[in-house]
């Protein structure tokens, strides 16, 4: 798209559409995103309408889902590379950290959805051959005038060329996805927070606080569309559930997550997702170090905060 000319109010600007090429999602309707506006040389304003009724992230207690934040997040990332940073599509996007905190009274479900306000600003940003290949985005979310949320996310961008050298065989989506492994059998929905078996995204397995990743690539809303890998959102849900576990029988939310995406998971090998509940918790919240490993390799850490519903 055009560039803009910063010489003017960028803030009066109107909103532009958002593509839905640029979000990297098939489906229409897992576009949260409405609009978005640059409000400073790296500085912009991203609109995001955030469903009552929701499939996958649906109101519990009373409260909207708060991976309705990470998700919207998310999605900032390949918008603002292909419509403000020149990032071809085909690139590919590698997700490296993702820390969050949220004010759960500002999650309240009226029964109407809600509208959300990302003020994003870009740090650190590197360039590769006049298009950017290495970002830091610092999020503030606003609801009805009310901060809702934090957010710092990092990620990079590779060209094809390169991601295929990064991933060498697994970089062929149709074989990743042929020697994919058959989805385990869900461990119960009601003690994961969630209420569908088809969301369950952990199996049981011998010890307790411990699970094999449940990937299941027939999933609409997590495999929206094929990869070549388990999405990053599919992890930040196992460690949800893996943390609403440790809470059980108390009901509770995730009001933060320090996420570091460390390897890609592998759709052929199997995953294994342990939970530890942290000490140093303030009062109120609860601290859980969730881990992914396959083989003798980690390839995913969080540090999901619940607090009190």
């Amino acid at each position: 798209m055009p560039a803009l000319d910063l010489a003017n109010d960028e803030a009066a600007l109107p909103a532009a559409p958002v593509p839905q090429v640029y979000i990297h999602k098939v489906n229409p309707a897992e576009v949260l995103l409405t609009g978005w506006r640059r409000t400073g040389p790296d500085a912009f304003t991203v609109a995001a309408r955030w469903p009552h009724a929701h499939e996958f992230y649906a109101a519990r207690h009373g409260l909207l889902d708060p991976l309705l934040l990470s998700e919207s997040v998310r999605q900032t990332l390949p918008l603002l590379s292909h419509a403000a940073y020149d990032v071809p599509l085909g690139h590919q996007l590698l997700w490296q950290d993702f820390h969050w905190e949220l004010d759960p009274a500002a999650l309240r479900d009226e029964g109407r959805g809600a509208d959300v306000e990302l003020r994003i600003t870009a740090t650190d940003v590197r360039y590769r051959r006049g298009r950017a290949a290495d970002l830091v985005l610092q999020v503030q979310a606003w609801r009805d005038d009310a901060r809702l949320a934090e957010a710092r996310t990092h990620f990079t961008v590779q060209d094809r060329p390169v991601y295929d050298r990064i991933r060498g065989p697994y970089a062929d989506v149709a074989l990743a996805n042929a020697r994919a492994l058959p989805a385990p059998p869900p461990a119960p929905a009601s003690v994961l927070g969630r209420s569908r078996d088809e969301d369950v995204v952990l199996s049981c397995v011998d010890g307790e606080d411990h699970w094999r990743l449940r990937v299941d690539t027939s999933h609409p809303i997590l495999f929206d569309h094929p990869v070549d890998h388990v999405p990053g959102m599919l992890l930040l849900e196992a460690a949800r559930q893996a943390a609403q576990f440790t809470s059980r029988p108390r009901p509770a939310v995730v009001v933060g997550m320090e996420t570091r995406f460390i390897r890609y998971a592998e759709l052929d090998a199997p995953c294994r997702i342990d939970a530890r509940p942290l000490p140093d918790a303030p009062a109120g919240r609860q601290r859980v170090l969730v881990t992914a490993r396959q083989g003798d390799e980690e390839i995913f850490t969080d540090v999901v905060t619940l607090g009190e519903v």
